[in-house]
């Protein structure tokens, strides 16, 4: 059982011709539904669909409410290795870039963890460069413990791994892993991966199925805007969560819209999105999708991220730092991985949510809570 049968079965130039043929009579269809499948979802993230853009914004803010409520949660990245052994022409790990090398020892996570712990962050999400030596199993064994005692929720982004190793890191109190594939376009996936194991497309691409099938309580889906023409690649992702949900439906999903930042080496976006259209797109997964918890991250300006916020984001990150060490040490920006663009304090963003009239949550449910409330 993988994604990659159902993979299979999906035409990208088939699909790109659907999207862009659809017109103000399927937009309004989409529209009139209170349950939409994947047909209306095309018609949402159209061209055609640009001028409905203010009633898909009063749906989406109603059907966010409706589910989540007037809360947003908030957590942030720890950075814990700059360390690649992948190529890729987006990223500022990437192992050809002559940039300085780190991955934190234990005494450097505990200041990084007093840092984060200060802001009243309690949810955590670690990230490292794809480096399965130095970085890899036995690093997270070590790692995963230490930051788990101070954290409820522990997130990672991290290398594909195996079924059975997730089932492990599960065991040492992992709750999240974030996985993006990126572009669904094979053919262009090749022209960005150039070296390393990142290059294996279709394990990539089963990754959310062993996350599942070890039992992880959430995974995040996605892909870089930007690589690849963006309505298809997000039809893309919509395809992918509709099957593991329909597949492994206790498990719970987040998307997330990154679009490419610079960074060392950066290189020009094939497909642009504009602001308007990632309003567009977010709004067109919820009314998709009431469920699915959409997350936004400091790639994003602050005045996009406020005015956003409440048409159907639930998750966003806050004072991010992407390099390693950087909340202990904020002047080490030549480690980083991309150039932020919200550069608030968490309290200035917690302030901006409260000015929308929704409610900061900075603990994730768990489903230890399942038993009841927990405050």
């Amino acid at each position: 059982m993988a994604f990659s049968v159902q993979f299979e079965k999906l035409n990208w130039d088939q699909i790109k011709l659907a999207i862009y043929s659809k017109n103000s009579v399927d937009v309004e269809r989409a529209l009139s539904k209170t349950k939409r499948n994947l047909d209306d979802f095309m018609a949402l993230i159209s061209p055609a669909a640009e001028s409905y853009l203010e009633q898909m914004a009063q749906l989406s803010y109603a059907a966010t409410r409706k589910r989540f409520g007037h809360t947003v949660s908030m957590y942030v990245p720890l950075y814990l290795s700059n360390l690649c052994s992948n190529q890729c022409t987006y990223c500022g790990f990437s192992m050809e870039h002559r940039i300085k090398r780190k991955t934190l020892d234990s005494q450097e996570i505990e200041q990084e963890i007093n840092a984060i712990k200060a802001m009243r962050f309690d949810s955590v999400l670690l990230v490292t460069g794809e480096h399965e030596t130095k970085v890899g199993m036995n690093y997270f064994r070590q790692v995963l413990p230490q930051v788990r005692k101070q954290f409820n929720y522990l997130a990672m982004e991290v290398q594909p791994l195996e079924q059975d190793e997730y089932a492990e890191l599960k065991s040492l109190g992992l709750d999240a892993v974030m996985v993006y594939q990126e572009t669904y376009h094979p053919s262009t996936y090749a022209k960005h991966h150039l070296r390393g194991n990142k290059m294996d497309f279709e394990y990539r691409l089963n990754t959310a199925d062993r996350l599942a099938q070890a039992g992880i309580d959430k995974i995040g889906v996605g892909a870089l805007i930007g690589l690849e023409d963006w309505r298809t690649d997000s039809f893309y992702v919509a395809a992918h969560l509709d099957y593991l949900e329909r597949t492994y439906w206790k498990t719970r999903y987040s998307i997330s819209f990154p679009r490419i930042r610079p960074c060392e080496g950066s290189i020009e976006p094939k497909s642009v999105m504009s602001d308007k259209q990632l309003v567009q797109l977010i709004c067109a997964y919820r009314l998709l999708n009431g469920e699915v918890e959409l997350s936004l991250s400091t790639r994003e300006s602050k005045s996009f991220r406020d005015n956003v916020m409440p048409l159907g984001i639930t998750t966003i990150s806050a004072a991010s730092k992407t390099q390693p060490g950087g909340y202990a040490d904020d002047k080490q920006v030549e480690l980083e991985q991309f150039a932020i663009s919200d550069e608030r304090s968490a309290d200035a963003v917690a302030k901006a949510v409260k000015s929308k009239g929704l409610e900061v949550v900075w603990r994730d449910w768990h489903p230890a809570y399942s038993g009841g409330f927990v405050q």
